[in-house]
């Protein structure tokens, strides 16, 4: 996909511009920004800026790129892609958006290199981004397309038909769609975005996984209030039921497979919503193939969806279920943190893993030395994935 000179071009400044990315992406984004503020009203958000995940997700995902081209010049890293394509699409990016960043980022990385940036090294750069962008556009367009999305345009309105307190600091929010419009479909798996104004009058966008459907063709997002999170808090504190609520198409790349290989899914805290989307697709359409279920939390009282998970295994034939607490007993669930040794996993099972990143990159450890086979692990970040970055 790089041409020979290029090759040979990264190869020779990766290094360097790889240590300076997190300089790059920080000068990057104070300099868009303080020209485009508007993207920070309902696009980039606010407090992956502050905590600088967001610039580490970048930089991360940059050299990740360039890093695999080297690595294997005849092939895309269509997985790495997929799932920033997907990031992209719930937020609404456009394919204008890309040449502002191009502007913005080759002139941070001029301005932190100097002169290390000669033309010929800013040609090849150049030309990785445009690979990399060209290969997002054609898959966000596809993505949109799916979705009933124009222009990355997918927003309705839905009205909360119910509220349940799941835990102290977890809440679930059961919505139907307003108008006669056909609401996009779903797949287990997937999240939409919420859009919600802030007090100080601009709009932000949170991701919340779709935890749940219904017949009657409602669907449920469960919010963990976080620590300082402007959105969360916000929906936690003032969303009744009756209230409406702006929300996206279904996105995401970690869907549920429709094949008959065992399952292993596996959770920690409050990333039971998509591995409780997935028992529910499971139980509703009679399957029967073998699922074996692993969550971890703190305790029992602060397991969102502990009842729904129990539920939905009983109902599956091949189901079975382990639990761990670290404080506290609940019938049947083992103390502390999630263990391995003694657990056998299905023969060939697929495995989707949802959690903090520390607790998934231990699992995926764990789960490779029980017999795993890596390219049959699948996870989901929430947020920024910085998974990539410390790749």
């Amino acid at each position: 996909m790089l041409s020979g000179e290029t090759a040979e071009v990264i190869r020779a400044t990766l290094p360097v511009v790889g240590e300076s990315l997190d300089t790059i992406t920080a000068r990057f984004y104070e300099t868009m920004f303080a020209d485009h503020p508007e993207l920070l009203d309902g696009l980039f958000n606010r407090g992956n800026q502050r905590s600088g995940e967001q610039r580490k997700a970048l930089a991360g995902s940059i050299a990740a790129f360039a890093g695999m081209l080297l690595e294997h010049p005849d092939e895309r890293p269509d997985a790495l892609l997929s799932r920033i394509a997907h990031k992209h699409t719930a937020v609404g990016v456009t394919d204008d958006q890309y040449v502002i960043v191009h502007k913005y980022l080759f002139g941070a990385i001029a301005e932190v290199l100097g002169d290390a940036v000669t033309p010929e090294v800013a040609a090849a750069w150049d030309e990785v981004y445009w690979l990399m962008a060209g290969a997002l556009i054609a898959m966000e367009a596809r993505i949109y397309e799916a979705a009933g999305a124009q222009d990355g345009r997918s927003w309705r309105q839905w009205q909360v038909f119910e509220r349940h307190e799941e835990t102290p600091d977890v809440m679930s929010l059961v919505l139907r769609p307003l108008g006669d419009e056909p609401v996009p479909p779903a797949l287990p798996g997937q999240y939409v975005s919420v859009r919600a104004r802030m007090d100080d009058g601009v709009h932000q966008l949170r991701q919340y996984t779709l935890s749940g459907v219904g017949e009657d063709g409602t669907r449920r997002i469960t919010v963990k209030r976080v620590r300082e999170g402007e959105v969360s808090s916000l929906l936690h504190a003032t969303v009744k039921e009756g209230d409406k609520l702006t929300l996206s198409a279904p996105y995401g790349d970690l869907a549920l497979d429709n094949g008959d290989a065992p399952l292993v899914l596996v959770s920690a805290g409050i990333g039971c919503t998509p591995i409780t989307a997935m028992l529910q697709h499971l139980a509703l359409t009679g399957a029967t193939r073998r699922v074996l279920l692993l969550h971890a939390d703190y305790s029992q009282a602060d397991h969102p969806l502990r009842m729904d998970m129990e539920r939905l295994t009983d109902e599956l034939p091949e189901a079975r279920r382990i639990f761990w607490y670290e404080q506290g007993e609940y019938g049947g669930a083992r103390t502390g943190r999630m263990d391995l040794t003694d657990v056998e996993l299905p023969e060939g099972a697929v495995v989707y893993m949802c959690g903090p990143l520390p607790f998934m990159r231990d699992l995926r450890a764990q789960l490779i030395n029980a017999g795993a086979a890596p390219r049959d692990i699948h996870y989901e970040v929430f947020g920024p994935d910085l998974w990539i970055a410390a790749a």
